[in-house]
């Protein structure tokens, strides 16, 4: 019985030892091309540390230098000179073209979309919120939100009351999602989807009551009661 566990033992010894000597011939052998592989995986960190560092680190600087004018504009509702500059520095638009890799880039989209939105340009406005990124819970809430306002204005009903329900679910706080939901009711009612509309009133008044809009939306409810002949 030892034997025969010394045997096993000699086997899986002999085992290992073939896979080491197969291991250290693959190496001997593609020496050359591990090499080449390490030293391109290497340069690669390298090129993209130095990208980094020495690139996009000042272009990001200077784009939110250039962008703080442009945000001034906005404050003040001149609309045109938030998006197009003013001769001096550049607007939303040419942030973007200047610094596309920028996250300041990526917030000017969200200031294009919305300067659009409120110029009546609502294609476009959807066009520039689509391609805004955000991780911020009230921010990237108003951009779904706004996707679904230019939808209601240019009538496609459908993809605003889906942009609506995006913005209420996206990230749940107590600002963003009763506004959502409750504009969402409106909508439905408008289109006479009286039991729908009732599910997002109920919604803010079961999870949001403490909102603003939890605190109006009880004669929602009743209204939409009434309307819809609803129990």
């Amino acid at each position: 019985m030892a034997n025969s566990n010394n045997d096993a033992v000699e086997h899986k010894l002999e085992g290992i030892e073939h896979a080491l000597t197969r291991t250290e011939q693959y190496i001997e052998d593609n020496r050359k091309s591990l090499s080449i592989i390490a030293g391109a995986i290497i340069a690669a960190v390298a090129i993209y540390f130095a990208f980094n560092q020495f690139y996009l680190k000042p272009q990001e600087a200077e784009a939110q230098k250039q962008m703080y004018v442009a945000e001034q504009y906005f404050e003040k509702d001149s609309l045109k000179q938030a998006l197009n500059g003013d001769g001096n520095y550049p607007g939303f638009l040419g942030i973007i073209d200047q610094y596309s890799l920028t996250d300041a880039a990526n917030l000017a989209h969200y200031y294009a979309g919305i300067c659009y939105k409120n110029m009546g340009k609502y294609n476009e406005a959807i066009e520039y919120l689509k391609k805004f990124d955000s991780n911020d819970v009230v921010v990237s809430n108003i951009a779904l939100g706004s996707i679904g306002d230019c939808y209601a204005e240019l009538g496609d009903t459908d993809k605003a009351l889906k942009f609506y329900k995006k913005a209420a679910e996206n990230k749940k706080n107590d600002f963003t999602s009763p506004l959502y939901l409750m504009r969402a009711g409106l909508l439905l009612e408008d289109k006479n989807e009286f039991s729908k509309a009732l599910e997002m009133y109920q919604r803010i008044e079961k999870e949001y009551n403490k909102s603003y809009e939890g605190q109006q939306v009880e004669k929602y409810i009743t209204r939409v009661k009434v309307k819809g002949n609803i129990k």
